[in-house]
């Protein structure tokens, strides 16, 4: 029997980092997805869920601006326990406010309070997933976390969703339905952080980063930035974070509107629970297989070899909702392929997107480098999805997907210019 302080380590692990990362990934689905489903259902525009749930991106945008001071303030545990206590409260403000006359002020207030902690959340949680493991560990267990995170994403859109699906009908309260479902989020993470505190080892290295001067600090931060800046083909790369998925952003906050809308406005006209399916276990059992696949492809043959078939993956499949919005299948099994068809291609498409963002953050801070350019990422989200709603409302479904289709022309361009080494990502790289 293998009794090393490594394989002690390794054993200990298994009882924080799955629940680390179902609570990483649970504000972020209930922040992005829930939230314009739980709108659509409480009546209000999609003008408005677009524009307001697209400004939710923004505390990960800017979380590269305040991520040292996690490091400089307490320890990565005392923000992950700190961080979920706060997100609890969010989620229970969440849920007292829902069934108020001013519910959409209210509880736009408290997922803004979730998304700040979230994101802040996301900073401590990795950080201390790098001080908890050892090297090796940490890549034994990357497959475990990524998993346990995307089982978030399949009970936050899928489980919870059809939950409040199920509420709605045995209440006949939409807006108590989608309160209980707050509450029980808030619930949970009380019990997140309360098993935290238990169950997080305390390791030695996890102590605030040493505080010289306030201006060494802010010295540091602005040379980080500068040398990011300073990257060749900044400009390119840049263009390429804001608009690969230029179509994909304004897709992803009309696509469950469609689906629940009536089929007198232009929508399909699936129930809650029905919408919490298609997206909760069968997009996203495809989404994962393409972003497995995409991973084996890109490790194999290198990015480059497969960049323009990852490009047309994450956008040409969007045109099967031009198919569902024309034709108005009334068969669920077909608004399952479709939806499973786009959710593949997007899973094999965005492994293209990561890979890039490792590349471009390789060097001396590709830790900063990498935080950077997942706000990026996200600002590449927020701004053409705070527009969609409002172009759907002004040409309705059926010329919104057609537009989407043209949308995706620009991440075919920036792909074709962007540099990138023709060796990166292949099975032969040391």
């Amino acid at each position: 029997m293998n009794s090393s302080p490594d394989a002690a380590r390794r054993s200990g692990a298994w009882s924080w980092i799955p629940s680390l990362y179902l609570a990483e990934g649970l504000p972020y689905v209930v922040v992005m997805t829930v939230s314009v489903i739980m709108y659509k259902r409480l009546e209000i525009s999609n003008t408005e869920i677009a524009l307001y749930t697209s400004w939710l991106y923004l505390p990960w945008v800017i979380k590269p601006l305040w991520s040292p001071f996690v490091d400089l303030v307490k320890t990565k545990r005392a923000w992950v326990v700190g961080m979920q206590l706060l997100i609890g409260a969010g989620l229970a403000g969440v849920a007292l406010t829902v069934p108020t006359s001013g519910f959409f002020q209210y509880t736009l207030a408290f997922l803004w309070l979730l998304a700040f902690s979230s994101a802040t959340h996301d900073i401590a949680a990795d950080g201390f997933y790098m001080l908890g493991l050892s090297t090796h560990d940490q890549a034994w267990f990357v497959g475990i976390r990524s998993t346990f995170y995307r089982l978030a994403m399949l009970a936050g859109q899928g489980l919870l969703v059809m939950l409040a699906g199920y509420l709605e009908e045995s209440t006949g309260s939409v807006p108590a339905a989608w309160s209980i479902i707050f509450y029980i989020l808030a619930g949970s993470f009380v019990g997140f952080a309360a098993w935290h505190f238990l169950a997080l080892p305390r390791p030695v290295e996890d102590v605030p980063a040493p505080y010289h001067s306030l201006n060494s600090v802010l010295q540091g931060f602005l040379e980080t930035f500068r040398s990011f800046f300073r990257k060749p083909g900044i400009g390119l790369v840049l263009t390429f974070l804001l608009l690969y998925r230029f179509a994909e952003a304004q897709l992803v906050k009309m696509a469950s509107p469609f689906l629940l809308d009536e089929r007198a406005v232009g929508g399909l006209g699936l129930s809650t629970t029905e919408v919490g399916f298609v997206y909760g276990t069968v997009g996203l059992l495809a989404l994962t297989a393409g972003g497995i696949l995409g991973g084996l492809a890109a490790a194999r043959s290198g990015l480059k070899a497969w960049l323009w078939w990852m490009v047309a993956a994450i956008n040409l499949p969007n045109a099967v909702y031009i198919v569902l919005a024309w034709t108005m299948p009334e068969s669920f099994i077909a608004v399952n392929v479709a939806v499973a068809v786009e959710q593949f291609g997007y899973g094999f498409g965005f492994t293209a997107y990561m890979l890039y963002m490792i590349y471009v953050a390789d060097g001396p801070n590709k830790t900063s480098h990498f935080a950077i350019c997942t706000g990026f990422m996200a600002l590449g989200m927020m701004l053409p999805g705070m527009a969609s709603g409002w172009i759907q409302e002004m040409i309705g479904y059926q010329w919104f997907f057609i537009w989407i289709l043209i949308a995706t022309i620009p991440g075919f361009i920036v792909s074709g210019l962007v540099p990138l080494d023709p060796e990166f990502g292949k099975k032969t790289e040391s």
